[in-house]
């Protein structure tokens, strides 16, 4: 095993140095840092955790509960945040676990801070369970746990597809994204697709939620075959995520509606790779990088202060491409 003596040796400077240096400390220069860095990346040096903890009593590890690795909003926004947390000079451990058991685990790996999703219930876990003196910070769901969150105003951006397609002229809008669970995440966009509807006297009955299964693509195809074959008669649908987009393009696709000429779609999560399907989405919500960039933030200073509670909420954006254009009929 790779050690720090090692590349101290190996660069001729103390060992000290070479501590300070992978801890991205400001009394290194910063061509002497990057000289060590160099090297131990050469030699393949992994840190030890473990050694690390008992020095500084600090791990250098930032514990993620994940929910999903399938859908894409969530496999961007870990890259993104594990990239943000990597220039910090923290090492990201990433746990698929339920809750309380992702939890146990890093309370044992004593990690610096613990990353949560909104969309998970907190009221299950006992207290005997949440590492102490460790922050936790939650992504999604602000009021509904007890930690620190860093929230976008999810309720917000479906306002913004509610208004962009409301002046386009479309009066019959469906919203695909209601997964008939407990899940705070999404009642937040479907209350405000119903109150924006009704400020914006679309709410005559003529406005549609269609239930759902998931948030997966499938779950996106099925609930626009079911509007089909229903013969819903909506010129403009709001998705309540990437992956049901990719879901309602192929369903309507199958159907021979075209995009926007037929029906207009306009997906919440603002990713790249909207601009890049067969026809660019307009979106609504807040850039991957904005959102990695705010949790990081907030983690680091809650690990200098655990007792501070803070709650960050992201304005939405709507980005406007060629999915949306005025109803046939207008």
């Amino acid at each position: 095993m790779i050690t720090i003596k090692d590349i101290a040796e190996q660069a001729g400077v103390s060992f000290s140095t070479v501590s300070k240096a992978l801890r991205n400390s400001p009394l290194v220069k910063e061509h002497t840092k990057q000289h060590i860095l160099s090297i131990a990346k050469e030699m393949g040096y992994q840190p030890n955790l473990a050694a690390r903890s008992l020095v500084s009593k600090k791990s250098g590890a930032i514990g993620v509960v994940w929910p999903s690795v399938e859908r894409a909003a969530l496999s961007s926004l870990l890259t993104a945040l594990n990239d943000a947390l990597e220039e910090e000079g923290y090492t990201v451990l990433l746990s698929i676990s339920r809750l309380e058991a992702a939890l146990d685990t890093f309370r044992r790996y004593q990690v610096d801070a613990i990353i949560v999703f909104g969309d998970q219930d907190s009221k299950l876990i006992s207290e005997s369970t949440l590492p102490p003196n460790t922050p936790i910070i939650t992504y999604g769901a602000a009021g509904f746990h007890p930690w620190s969150t860093v929230d976008v105003k999810r309720g917000q951006s479906i306002r913004l597809a509610l208004r962009h397609l409301a002046s386009l002229g479309h009066h019959h809008i469906a919203y695909i994204g209601d997964p008939q669970t407990n899940d705070p995440l999404q009642t937040v966009k479907i209350e405000a697709f119903e109150d924006e509807s009704g400020k914006l006297g679309l709410a005559s009955g003529k406005q549609i939620i269609v239930p759902i299964s998931g948030l997966d693509v499938h779950d996106g195809y099925m609930a626009m075959k079911q509007l089909i074959e229903q013969g819903n008669v909506a010129t403009a649908i709001i998705s309540g995520g990437i992956d049901l987009t990719r879901g309602i393009l192929r369903a309507a696709a199958e159907a021979r509606l075209q995009v926007p000429q037929d029906i207009s779609i306009v997906s919440y999560d603002n990713l790249p790779q909207l601009q890049s399907f067969e026809v660019p989405m307009t979106a609504v919500g807040v850039a991957i990088t904005t959102i990695s960039e705010a949790i990081a933030q907030v983690i680091i200073q809650l690990i200098g202060n655990q007792q501070r509670i803070q709650t960050v909420h992201l304005e939405p954006e709507l980005i406007v491409r060629s999915s949306t254009a005025p109803p046939a009929s207008s």
